[in-house]
């Protein structure tokens, strides 16, 4: 699946130190390769994050995205990254 990151999410991704950075392009070379392999639990969201889709970055580190399907080709739109707190907590969600 072609995967397109939001500039905000880009520039999250550069504050982050390069143990994060590093699983953040595993993460998103696995689901370029494969969307369900099964060690992202890829998963839609719900409440303020509904038609969303999470995956697992790090145990407790979260990629968001919007999977766009257009009439030649689905690709997926990333927007967020955090721990589920941050993304998940008191149903935050963040201006993208």
């Amino acid at each position: 699946m072609k995967v397109q990151l939001a500039p905000k999410l880009i520039a999250k991704v550069k504050k982050q130190d390069a143990i994060i950075r590093k699983s953040f392009r595993i993460a998103i070379g696995l689901f370029s390769k494969d969307p369900d392999y099964l060690e992202l639990n890829n998963h839609s969201l719900k409440r303020a994050w509904e038609g969303f889709r999470s995956i697992d970055v790090t145990s407790d580190l979260r990629a968001i995205y919007q999977q766009i399907d257009e009439t030649d080709e689905t690709f997926a739109y990333f927007v967020d990254l955090g721990t589920h707190d941050q993304l998940y907590g008191k149903h935050k969600k963040s201006e993208s």
